[in-house]
């Protein structure tokens, strides 16, 4: 028996399903162990005040260490870009689209916004590229799950809300009026699309059930996308943001930027090279930036959580 812990929420019950039946289909028994973390408790408040998306993952976290479950699953963007002692990424299945998409009441796109229309979104990182793009506009606060934040949006308290492409598709949900947002512009979050599958690192029988769950070209953008992060030393109140593709002669590019909270100031750069060497890619892109001035432009702190 292999014991999924994972959230409570729609979302994270659906990731968790995906990685179940994936080990169904390899002849394992699983069964899914809902959990309601410190984040979910504190539903309203802003995350950037209690500490960051940390505090989704960290008591499934200590549930897997205390043996209490034996696989987590969260979404790649909410862990940390250091893992607590014990704990490894065992399987990083086949990313899902990683774009944002903007939903709006009746706009085609971002720019025929009428001046001064709501966007909802708790995101830095959204908020400053919202405001880089259209500073005219108002960004608020916008926390749930994406039913609550679909009504919020269906209710006229905001005119457009920005999601993730991959949440929506693995709830099956198809909004009507839906711009799909270009990573290369609005770069995604750290992480964004992917299911992490942690698991215990001397957990031999459970880590041999995952690897084959692993796919190797997520793995290597998941490597450069976090170095850049564990470079940068930043947590999710710091505007930033890394999306790694790669090319058929595993060839790895990397687009990231730092940015000011009102998106006055955004700093961005690209580089490549062999897939192989993804995590020093990362690194130098991080260098990169910080020469540039990132700190100066996003105060950088210690990782709490990671990036949206």
């Amino acid at each position: 028996m292999i014991r999924i812990g994972t959230r409570r929420s729609a979302l994270a019950l659906a990731q968790a399903s995906e990685v179940a039946n994936a080990l169904r289909g390899q002849g394992e028994v699983v069964e899914i162990v809902p959990m309601r973390t410190e984040g979910d408790r504190l539903a309203t408040v802003s995350l950037a005040l209690v500490g960051g998306k940390g505090l989704f993952v960290r008591e499934i976290d200590e549930a897997l260490l205390a043996a209490h479950i034996d696989v987590a699953v969260h979404s790649l963007k909410d862990l940390p870009a250091e893992l607590p002692d014990g704990l490894c990424l065992a399987a990083l299945p086949l990313r899902a689209d990683p774009r944002d998409v903007l939903l709006t009441r009746g706009a085609k796109s971002l720019g025929e916004l009428a001046p001064g229309a709501v966007v909802g979104t708790s995101s830095p990182r959204r908020r400053a590229l919202v405001l880089a793009a259209r500073p005219d506009l108002t960004v608020v606060p916008l926390r749930g799950n994406v039913d609550t934040r679909l009504r919020t949006l269906e209710s006229g308290a905001c005119d457009a809300i920005v999601l993730a492409a991959a949440g929506l598709r693995r709830l099956g949900v198809t909004p009507a009026h839906v711009e799909m947002l270009d990573p290369e512009d609005f770069v995604p979050a750290v992480g964004q699309g992917i299911i992490a599958v942690e698991a215990r690192c001397d957990d031999a029988p459970t880590l041999a059930a995952l690897a084959a769950l692993d796919d190797r070209t997520t793995r290597v953008c998941a490597e450069a996308e976090r170095a850049f992060l564990g470079r940068l030393g930043a947590s999710c109140n710091s505007p930033l943001a890394a999306h790694a593709t790669v090319t058929e002669g595993r060839v790895l590019g990397l687009t990231a930027l730092v940015a000011s909270d009102d998106g006055r100031a955004v700093l961005r750069a690209r580089g490549e090279g062999p897939a192989a060497q993804a995590a020093a890619i990362g690194r130098a892109l991080a260098d990169t930036l910080l020469e540039r001035g990132a700190a100066e432009v996003a105060p950088l702190r210690p990782v709490v959580g990671g990036t949206r």
